[in-house]
């Protein structure tokens, strides 16, 4: 070698092979996964056409299931049942409705590859082998059938049908599929995520968090739940706080899941030394995606606004002594069994650090605010796409 490169240099450097590695498979893997979504794409609507105009009947499926197994035994699923998941995967997705509710609450490069701005229109139609769809500005985009359009890239073909057969509403498709993207989920993973209705807990954190936080943390509403589920732990509906920390940590894995793929666990009953007294923070966490250390308390009874202040004493010791410079403030967040919503907005009303309060059991969220949640999510889930589509061309200029 040349010269002896510094140890600290040296590990950036392998890193940075490391970087071009991992971005080279990910492009491989997002190829291969396209590839799989316009399979069923183009198989769905060959299949879909040929129903539809009766050319073919109900059983003709089944003969070509048939077919491909015993004249190309190397093809691999194209059972019947898939052939027809596959229709649906197309019609579903084609569809004026889900057209226009991806451009309702996101924007026109989501509905195709290359948007096609055409002039102005006052309704919605199908032309031949075109899809019609108005824009909030009342201009209207084409959409040939024969293209996949841009939204389905952004998770694979087995949430797909996840989604589809699960979700009924336009919008909890939509939603599911960029939760699906934004966390990296897997088919199993999203399976919970739907059980949990994640599409409801999510949407609805505006109200448990402070003003601060959602000052510094602007993302906060698409990134922290209000409601977590831990049927994992299979406790009794009478449990201690330190029988509850003891399920979570002997669970951790599924909790973290739980919580969200960017929380990395650091310790339990986190010691803090303020001083002559020693206190504990009972779960802390980092959060990868606000670079930020997220204190949890545990209660085992309904939330009560003295609990903030402990709460926001931990948080004014973490930033203190234990967060390092780079970092941003620190996170705390109340989990309790119940809380009441006023008492809850009220509290956070006052509270000058960024904390939240969420629960762990299911909650609903009314039909008639969630409309205006979703724009929200999908507002935010823009933003955060505009900052990785700009860090990547300034990776690309270095």
């Amino acid at each position: 070698m040349g010269g002896d490169l510094l140890p600290g240099k040296t590990e950036r450097q392998f890193g940075e092979v490391v970087d071009i590695i991992l971005s080279h498979r990910s492009r491989a893997s997002q190829a291969v996964n396209n590839e799989l979504l316009l399979t069923a794409w183009h198989v769905g609507g060959y299949v879909s056409a040929k129903l539809k105009s009766e050319e073919w009947g109900s059983k003709v499926v089944t003969q070509l299931s048939e077919y491909i197994r015993s004249r190309r035994p190397d093809l691999k699923g194209y059972s019947r049942r898939s052939i027809y998941n596959m229709m649906m995967f197309y019609e579903e997705y084609s569809s004026v409705e889900f057209a226009n509710t991806v451009m309702r609450f996101l924007n026109s490069e989501f509905v195709r590859p290359k948007t096609v701005l055409l002039g102005a229109g006052e309704t919605d139609l199908i032309q031949g082998k075109n899809l019609i769809v108005q824009t909030e500005s009342a201009q209207i985009v084409q959409m040939p059938s024969e293209q996949l359009p841009k939204i389905l890239e952004m998770t694979t073909l087995s949430n797909h049908l996840e989604i589809l057969s699960r979700c009924r509403s336009q919008e909890e498709r939509m939603f599911y599929i960029l939760y699906a993207n934004k966390e990296h989920l897997t088919n199993k993973e999203l399976k919970r995520s739907i059980s949990n209705q994640t599409f409801s807990t999510l949407l609805g954190s505006k109200k448990s968090m402070s003003k601060r936080m959602l000052e510094t943390y602007p993302n906060a509403p698409a990134m922290f739940k209000d409601t977590l589920f831990v049927d994992f732990l299979n406790m009794p509906k009478k449990h201690s706080e330190s029988k509850l920390k003891t399920g979570l940590l002997e669970h951790m894995k599924q909790f973290i899941l739980e919580l969200g793929k960017d929380f990395i666990f650091m310790d339990q009953e986190y010691r803090l030394e303020v001083g002559s007294s020693t206190f504990k923070a009972d779960l802390l966490f980092f959060h990868r995606g606000i670079q930020a250390l997220v204190a949890v308390e545990l209660k085992k009874s309904k939330f009560d606004p003295r609990d903030l202040g402990q709460l926001e004493f931990y948080l004014e010791a973490l930033d203190r002594d234990v967060k390092r410079s780079n970092e941003n403030p620190s996170v705390g967040i109340i989990l309790c069994p119940e809380a009441d919503r006023v008492v809850v907005e009220y509290a956070m009303s006052r509270s000058m650090s960024p904390t939240m309060v969420a629960e762990y059991k299911r909650i609903l969220i009314p039909q008639e605010r969630m409309q205006a949640q979703l724009n929200d999510f999908c507002n935010q889930f823009l933003k955060l796409e505009r900052v990785d589509s700009s860090t990547n061309l300034n990776e690309i200029g270095e």
